[in-house]
This record gives C-alpha cells, sequence and structure tokens, in this order.
C-alpha cells in the first residue's frame, strides 16, 4: 500500500517543466519511458478530474501536460500508443455520438415574427379563440434545446431537439455535468419531462476561446456555437471544464400532478431547484405584450449570456391544448425576433488584399466591438462602388451589425462624426502587392491586377489548391506558401509536384520545417497524385467552378482530357452549368499557359481519369440538399461532403426542386423560403440518421 501511495504522490507532483527535455533525449529508450510516465501522470490527473470531482492542478497546468506529450508524440509518432491521451476521446468517453431517441413530446420550433404588428395580430387571433387568454412573455435564450426525462424524481435522460418530431440525440451522460441540471427531484414524480436551452455565458466563452488559442486550435464563433458542440462532446470531461448553463423554458409533460399554467409548473420547478427562465412576465393585453418584448430587448447588453429574441406564449396549459400546432410548430406561441444588434466603431485602416483571380478586395479595419457574443474588428468593405456608396472613409465612425448574426458587415457611416480633413478613399489603378497595372473589369464592380505572375494571386492560388475541397495537400499553411513563391521554388500549382527536387535544400533553409515535416508535406503531395479528377478540377481555379460543379462535369465527361477537348455547346449540356462558367472552362483549356500548367501535372503523374461512374453508396442519389445557417458540429464543407459520398447533390440556394433543407442554426431567409415551399427541414442530427437509414435502391 506504501507503494501505491509514493506512486501517488509523485504523479501528483510532477508538471510539465518536469518532461521539458524529453524529445531531446538521445536513447529512445528513455524518451519511451519518460512517455509512459507523462501519460500516466495525465491519467491520473483525468481520474481525479472527472471520476473523483476533485482536481489537484490548474487548467492550465493539465494543459502543458497534454502540449507536452503532443511534442515529444509529434517528434516521435512510432512511439504512439493507442491507448495514449491524445489519441483517446478524454477522461470518461462513455457516449456515443449519434444514438437516438424518440421523443414522447415533439420538441417543435416557433414561429417567427419580426414586427409589432405581427404580435399585435397573434394578440388579436389568441383572444377571438379563447377566453381572456393571458400571455407569458419571456427571453428567448441563444442556444440548444434539450429536454431533461425524471422517473420518480430522479434524471433518466437528456435528449438533444433532433429533427424535433421524432427523434433527438441522447446526451445524457454530458448533460449530468453541467451544473444547472438537476440530478435528483424532492418531489418524487412517476415521470416528469422538462423542456430548457443550453447555453454559455459570456465570460465562459471567452475563457474556453482563450484556451483555444493556448492549445493551438481554432476559437469558436460564438456562444451558441460553442455550447452545441460542447454538448454533442464524447467527452464529458470537456463538457464539464467548459460550463455549460442551463435554463428550463417549458413543461413537456407530467404524470402525478396536474399543472394549469405555466406560471405554476414555473413555481413546481423553482421549489425543486431547477433553473428557469429568470425574466418573464405575465401579460393580458397587446400593449402589454408589446411593453414586455421592449423591457426583454432593451435588457440584452446587460445580460451574462445572449438571447436572439423574445418568446410569447399561451400561459393556461387547457388553452394551448386547445389550439394544438401544426406539423412544424406549435399554435400557441411565437418568437420575436429583434432586429440585428448595431454598435458605433472608427475606421483605423483599410487593407487591399489580392485574391487567386487577381480580384483586389477591401477590408475595413476597426476599433474592437463587441456583437452577438463575440469580438469583432473587420468587416470586408468589397469593392469601389459600395466604398462609394456609402462615402467610407479612414477615421470615419461607421455602424456595424453581424448579418445573420455570424458575418460583421457595416450598415453606414455617422457623417455627424466625420472628423474634419477626410478623404474619399480609391483604391487606386496599380495592384498593392506587385504594382502592377490594377483594371476595372468591364460590366463589374471588380478591379483586378493585370499580372499573371502576382505572388498575391500565386499564394490565394495554391491556397486553393491545397485545401480540403481541392486536392487536400495537409502541412502547407500560407507561412510556408508565401516562403516558397518569395525563394522561387514555386512559380504556378504544378510547381508543388517538383518539389521533392529540392528537399535537402528545403530542409536545410527550414521553409516547410524540419525534416519530419518537410517529408510528411512530400508524402502528401504525392498522394494527392491519386486523387479523383474533380478535385483537380476544384483546384485549377477556373472561376465558378467549385466542388459540385466539378463534380457534376467529371460525372459527365470522365476526365480531364474528355472536358478539355469538349466545346462549349457539350459544357451547356452538364446539369446546372451556366454560358458564363462553360466560356471560363472553355477558355481555361485553350489558354497556352494553363496548357503548359497541365502538361506539367501529367508529366508528375497526377490523375486525370474518373475511376468510377458514381458513388459507392447511392442511398441519397436523386435527392437535392440546401445547407444553410450553423451545424454543431460539422462544417458546410462537410456535411455537403457527406450527403455527396451517399450520392446526393448539394446545391446553393432553395428551389421546387429542393429534397432537403439541412438547417443549423441562424438559418436566415433560406429556412423560411424552404417551409413556404414546404420543403423537409433537417438538422445536423437528421441528416445523419438519414445517411444511415435510408434505404438504398
Amino acid at each position: 500500500m506504501a507503494g501505491k501511495t509514493e506512486d501517488a504522490e509523485r504523479l501528483r507532483a510532477l508538471r510539465a517543466p518536469d518532461f521539458q527535455d524529453l524529445e531531446a533525449k538521445e536513447d529512445i529508450r528513455e524518451v519511451k519511458r519518460g512517455l509512459t510516465f507523462l501519460r500516466k501522470v495525465i491519467r491520473y490527473h483525468n481520474n481525479r478530474y472527472y471520476n473523483e470531482d476533485n482536481p489537484e492542478i490548474s487548467d492550465y497546468e493539465y494543459d502543458q501536460l497534454m502540449l507536452r506529450l503532443k511534442a515529444v508524440e509529434a517528434k516521435y509518432p512510432e512511439l504512439i500508443t493507442k491507448n495514449s491521451p491524445t489519441q483517446m476521446v478524454g477522461g470518461q468517453a462513455r457516449r456515443t455520438a449519434g444514438v437516438l431517441v424518440r421523443h414522447d413530446v415533439p420538441m417543435l420550433s416557433l414561429q417567427d415574427v419580426f414586427s409589432k404588428e405581427e404580435i399585435f395580430d397573434f394578440v388579436a387571433s389568441m383572444q377571438q379563440e379563447l377566453d381572456a387568454p393571458e400571455f407569458v412573455v419571456e427571453e428567448k435564450i441563444d442556444g440548444l434545446s434539450m429536454a431533461l426525462r425524471y422517473e420518480n424524481g430522479e434524471l433518466v435522460r437528456a435528449i438533444t431537439r433532433g429533427d424535433g418530431i421524432v427523434e433527438g440525440e441522447d446526451v445524457t451522460e454530458n448533460a449530468r455535468v453541467i451544473k444547472d441540471v438537476r440530478q435528483h427531484l424532492r418531489d418524487r414524480l412517476p415521470y416528469f419531462e422538462i423542456r430548457g436551452e443550453v447555453y454559455m455565458e459570456k465570460e465562459a466563452f471567452e475563457a474556453v476561446n482563450a484556451r483555444q488559442e493556448l492549445l493551438g486550435l481554432k476559437p469558436f464563433a460564438n456562444p451558441r456555437n460553442c455550447a452545441a458542440g460542447t454538448l454533442r462532446q464524447l467527452d464529458s470531461r470537456i463538457t464539464k471544464e467548459r460550463h455549460l448553463s442551463l435554463f428550463i423554458f417549458n413543461l413537456q409533460t407530467a404524470r402525478g400532478r396536474d399543472f394549469q399554467t405555466h406560471t405554476e409548473a414555473y413555481d413546481f420547478m423553482k421549489a425543486q431547484g431547477i433553473k428557469v427562465i429568470h425574466n418573464y412576465k405575465v401579460c393580458r393585453t397587446a400593449e402589454e405584450v408589446w411593453q414586455a418584448i421592449t423591457a426583454i430587448g432593451e435588457s440584452r447588453g446587460s445580460l451574462a449570456y445572449d438571447i436572439d429574441g423574445a418568446v410569447v406564449k399561451l400561459n393556461r396549459f387547457a388553452d394551448r391544448e386547445k389550439l394544438g400546432a401544426t406539423a412544424k410548430v406549435p399554435r400557441w406561441a411565437i418568437a420575436y425576433k429583434y432586429p440585428p444588434e448595431e454598435k458605433e466603431t472608427v475606421i483605423r485602416n483599410i487593407e487591399l488584399s489580392v485574391g487567386r483571380t487577381g480580384r483586389i478586395t477591401p477590408t475595413a479595419v476597426f476599433d474592437p466591438i463587441r456583437l452577438c457574443g463575440t469580438t469583432v474588428e473587420r468587416a470586408t468593405l468589397h469593392n469601389q462602388d459600395f466604398i462609394d456608396g456609402l462615402d467610407v472613409r479612414l477615421g470615419d465612425t461607421v455602424r456595424v451589425y453581424k448579418s445573420g448574426e455570424i458575418i460583421p458587415k457595416i450598415k453606414e457611416v455617422v457623417k455627424e462624426k466625420r472628423p474634419a480633413g477626410t478623404e474619399p478613399f480609391v483604391i487606386g489603378d496599380t495592384c498593392p502587392v506587385c504594382g502592377a497595372p490594377a483594371v476595372r473589369e468591364p460590366d463589374t464592380s471588380d478591379i483586378k491586377c493585370q499580372n499573371p505572375n502576382c505572388p498575391a494571386q500565386l499564394e490565394s492560388h495554391i491556397l486553393n489548391f491545397v485545401g480540403r475541397t481541392a486536392m487536400d495537400i495537409k502541412g502547407l499553411g500560407e507561412a510556408a506558401i508565401h516562403a516558397l513563391i518569395e525563394e522561387g521554388y514555386i512559380r504556378n500549382i504544378a510547381d508543388l509536384y517538383t518539389l521533392q527536387e529540392k528537399r535537402e535544400e528545403l530542409i536545410e533553409k527550414g521553409i516547410i520545417g524540419k525534416q519530419k515535416n518537410t517529408d510528411k508535406v512530400f508524402a502528401a503531395i504525392e498522394a494527392s497524385k491519386q486523387n479523383e479528377p474533380q478535385r483537380l478540377l476544384t483546384g485549377l481555379g477556373i472561376p465558378g467552378i467549385g466542388r459540385t460543379a466539378a463534380r457534376e462535369l467529371m460525372q459527365h465527361f470522365g476526365s480531364i482530357d474528355a472536358l478539355a477537348a469538349a466545346s462549349e455547346e457539350e459544357i451547356l449540356t452538364v446539369r446546372d452549368m451556366g454560358e458564363i462558367s462553360a466560356r471560363a472552362i472553355a477558355s481555361y483549356f485553350k489558354d497556352p499557359e494553363d496548357q503548359k500548367i497541365l502538361a506539367a501535372f501529367r508529366a508528375a503523374g497526377v490523375n486525370f481519369t474518373q475511376r468510377q461512374t458514381g458513388p459507392v453508396d447511392e442511398r441519397l442519389a436523386g435527392k437535392t440538399f440546401v445547407i444553410t445557417g450553423t451545424l454543431p458540429s460539422l462544417s458546410r464543407k462537410d456535411a455537403a461532403a457527406l450527403i455527396e459520398s451517399h450520392g446526393g447533390r448539394v446545391t446553393g440556394s432553395v428551389s421546387k426542386k429542393t429534397d432537403y433543407l439541412v438547417a443549423g442554426e441562424a438559418a436566415g431567409s433560406k429556412l423560411q423560403k424552404a417551409q413556404d415551399l414546404g420543403i423537409a427541414i433537417l438538422d445536423e442530427a437528421g441528416l445523419q440518421s438519414l445517411c444511415r437509414e435510408h434505404p438504398s435502391d
């Protein structure tokens, strides 16, 4: 027993600096022994944090241990083991992603309204159908819906909204580590189900993003996205350390007690220690409802959390039952959406960048402001016409908002605050990078650099070429690409495939990295030669030809060579191919310089021919999807890849031809249009379920 105690004492005492020189050791056996013990230290602290709920070190100290482990394993990948903490999903990976549970009560969304008139109309319609109805107005928390089920007073299940009708995802283990989730109720009702919103307070969100940056990870866009991704984590330890919060906003169903009103249910929940929406008010007239909505709106800036509207709902459950619901929304409640939050700030700089087509884009850099839960300090100015239309100048005070609560945009200039002596901003007639002439394209707002060898264009072109949707060559970041161009190693995208010839020189200069990293990049470049040709076609940078169009073209023609030989008329026969895109394709393959690049690809052994006529899995064949909003864990590119891997097709706009809309948070106008057209709407869990369960033909 003494030995175990001494071992625990040693594990408790060690910190990251104790392993500082591990990767510098010459004897691989010493490195292996050190790694084994470092992993043991990390597992010890995992257990103290997760299982014993009694951590002994700070989050920072834990992160430093993990960073040490990652650094050593990066140098000695042959020593990585399957049970290393870097290969595991955390302290206790007890939840399986995608496990779906049927809803006892549908978790419907609400109909959005945007004006006072719509609020008054809703109240009037309720008063016409019901006898002296009461309304409850409360905050609409900006987060992720979750239902909690209790049996005999014990929490037995936590479920996300999922498709809202049939089933949601089981997140019980993660819910148990949220401080606001009650595990036991004082009144042990036989069955009790409530619905709430999981969210992240602003302060907790800032702490999470600070930690993401410390670990070299991408920060989250906003608290809502962070909360949604955190709730669906495989690792409950991560869920716990991110400090999610929960407000309950509805009684779904109860057995063993009869509730007459929403506020009575709230009183019962508060007596059980359940945290319900704090800010709510009972109203009887349209004017009272509007005053309550206005008051909530005025409080937004002072809240510790984000809200995305106010909910107006009937108080009496009998009234709700009488009105019922449509297939998508309850008739007894609506959500009022406030106008986008705006803030004033001062423009300090206007930066000009050059894209892969030579297009010069101005970006306003302004004093940092907080909008919709995140700090922003940049917004695109699009082009000279946009600048002239708003009359944007350096030093101007501008009003900034977030489009769809995601993308910062400049609404207007506050002219009365303009300092004296400002001058209109002009993009100019020379490239800001190479100094070559910059010319406005006919019939467009675009000003383009005319130098085909402009290093900024080439850098953007290569970044597109090596990106995930194109050739997916990992390890080549902006800094390395910039250096390769500056040093003269790359003059066009095909030069990537001759870099191996300069291996020793590149390693000596450290342009890509040390030997191991450089060789990894070369291996990725070599592997990319076997990609399907639609990836190469996407990477060529032909205007208007992205991943979806490239896939359609390769399925139609079968090879790059066949496409190169096709006429504009033949290209136009491809589904959804327009005249401008067809002309751009034909022009590309006729250009002598582009022909040289294609010849270099062919000489390097890059694949030009489609190996299969269609996807292996065709369960979504013939179905057209549109993706909108922010999904909890999948990027739009990942969601599109998932759909396409099952034979489906992804387009950019909703129409009568659309079969499904995949909608995330802040879905915007596409969601409304899909609802108007009666198109089936899926969330991320619904999409994954469809991919699993849709029968193959």
